[in-house]
């Protein structure tokens, strides 16, 4: 995490967009917080979300293993060059904190860092979902994101502050040096049928409870598949 830093942060409530009636998908009626905007000045950055953020589905978004979405800066360049859009803006993803010198391979599970007086800690990869096709209404969007594995990681918060734009990354903890938020992913989406690396990465210290009950279950489906 060497020289890596705060490079931008957004923030957005839920809100409702779309019409009754629509004909394209993409325009019939939903709720969401993704659509995120800029902020220049501090914000304060609580235990389950920063200041002025939401999320329409709590369900799913949220909590103490959801409260901050972070993402590579690092991608934008590319994504602004594969969807033939120069003005792809940081916060596209959805994001709260847009990190430039970081990326799934260099950030890993249960990293515990400090952006100024707020510490955080990575909880899971972001598992990317229908609505970060619908924001940018382009339906291949989360299969290339699951392809490329650019998911952006999850944080929990562990001491609350206030974070502003430039502030440099200080890594105090790496407890699983060989869990790589882009080995998390691979093992979800691209080796479904493992029982022994799900097993292995259900078992990570502080991967979020989630994504350990998802893993389990799934370990528990494959074992009990008859064998061919």
């Amino acid at each position: 995490m060497s020289g890596a830093y705060l490079h931008s942060i957004q923030v957005g409530k839920p809100r409702s967009y779309g019409f009754e009636n629509a004909a394209d998908t993409h325009d019939k009626p939903w709720t969401t917080g993704f659509f995120k905007q800029p902020i220049d000045d501090s914000v304060f950055v609580g235990a389950t979300n920063m200041a002025g953020d939401g999320q329409a589905d709590l369900k799913h978004h949220g909590g103490i293993d959801k409260a901050v979405l972070a993402y590579s800066a690092d991608h934008y360049p590319e994504w602004r060059e594969k969807l033939n859009d120069p003005q792809f803006p940081f916060g596209a993803f959805g994001e709260n904190l847009t990190m430039a010198g970081q990326t799934e391979e260099t950030v890993h599970i249960g990293d515990i860092f400090s952006l100024g007086p707020v510490i955080f800690e990575v909880s899971q990869p972001r598992q990317p979902c229908w609505k970060l096709a619908r924001r940018w209404r382009r339906n291949e969007l989360v299969a290339m994101v699951i392809a490329n594995g650019r998911t952006g990681w999850y944080l929990r918060v562990l001491q609350e502050g206030h974070v502003e734009r430039g502030m440099r990354v200080s890594l105090l903890d790496r407890p699983n040096s060989t869990w790589a938020v882009a080995r998390a992913n691979r093992i979800l989406h691209h080796h479904k049928k493992d029982v022994a690396l799900t097993l292995q990465l259900a078992a990570v210290p502080r991967l979020a409870d989630a994504w350990v009950n998802e893993l389990r279950e799934r370990a528990d489906r494959l074992t009990a598949q008859p064998a061919v």
